[in-house]
């Protein structure tokens, strides 16, 4: 009995070194961390990618994409399986490392448009995650002349260490280090005796009728007080984030003054947030 091969399974047509030729792809001539990340965002939108399938895709060879896949398992973003590589389950805590090759370009666009609301001589507070740590890359790359920046992420502050118009301030706190966040009772006490213009807040899973939520009590009770120092909260967040749940919240929808997102928010989230009285921003 003759039996039929999925279309992903066919091996591609490929030339005498190997690769497929670049007329059959869909993304060739990718740079190795750009073809990671598309790939990381393939295991996103799909929970699987075979390497016959990535070879095609990025005109590529399969020694080229193993070593890819080998590369992203060591991270902590994929586990390898027969032929291919399996999405981390949705529990898993993934690297810090992982989350900042997950939906780049969005995240980029969104930090242009939140240091497009700083001026000069504010005061804003960065939260943790790798969309605030663009915000960070981008205030580096401004013309501001002075900006006062809070944050309780180890990797945001190193990203400003050097700029030479952020006064840069540390609460203090413990550290987790999947997050390279600092946390607790003193970060806590050292938010008190401070004031904000605007809050940055980053987010693991946005409900449009419930608000902002993490996975992490101690970091979520952080976050609220940095709601309370703060004359604006702006919420950071691709749109993989929308119309997810988690654990803790952080902020009810009606604490929120704004959000930042791209433009494959789904519609549904966008108008209910807006009916809700938060303004959408879509990078």
């Amino acid at each position: 009995m003759n039996s039929k091969l999925h279309p992903a399974e066919v091996a591609p047509r490929t030339n005498a070194t190997g690769t497929v030729p670049t007329e059959t792809a869909v993304e060739p001539g990718l740079l190795i961390e750009e073809r990671r990340r598309r790939i990381c965002d393939l295991l996103q939108a799909n929970g699987r990618v075979t390497v016959i399938a990535l070879a095609q895709r990025f005109a590529t060879s399969a020694v080229t994409i193993r070593g890819d896949l080998s590369a992203l398992e060591r991270s902590g973003v994929l586990v390898r399986s027969h032929g291919g590589a399996l999405l981390r389950r949705e529990g898993d805590d993934q690297p810090l490392a992982v989350k900042e090759t997950l939906h780049h370009a969005e995240k980029v666009r969104i930090a242009r448009r939140a240091v497009s609301l700083i001026r000069d001589g504010e005061t804003v507070i960065l939260d943790s995650g790798t969309t605030t740590a663009e915000i960070a890359k981008q205030i580096c790359e401004t013309s501001l002349q002075s900006v006062n920046v809070i944050t309780n992420a180890l990797n945001v502050a190193t990203l400003l260490a050097n700029a030479p118009m952020v006064r840069l301030i540390m609460p203090g706190g413990i550290l987790r280090r999947e997050s390279n966040s600092l946390s607790g009772h003193i970060g806590e006490a050292a938010l008190g005796e401070l004031r904000a213009d605007r809050l940055f807040l980053g987010a693991d899973a946005i409900d449009p009728t419930l608000g902002v939520m993490t996975p992490h009590l101690p970091e979520a009770q952080l976050n609220l007080k940095m709601i309370e120092i703060s004359r604006q909260v702006i919420a950071v967040a691709d749109s993989s984030k929308l119309l997810r749940r988690n654990i803790s919240l952080i902020a009810h929808v009606e604490q929120l003054d704004a959000l930042i997102t791209d433009s494959a928010a789904p519609a549904e989230a966008v108008e209910e947030l807006r009916r809700r009285g938060v303004e959408v921003l879509l990078a």
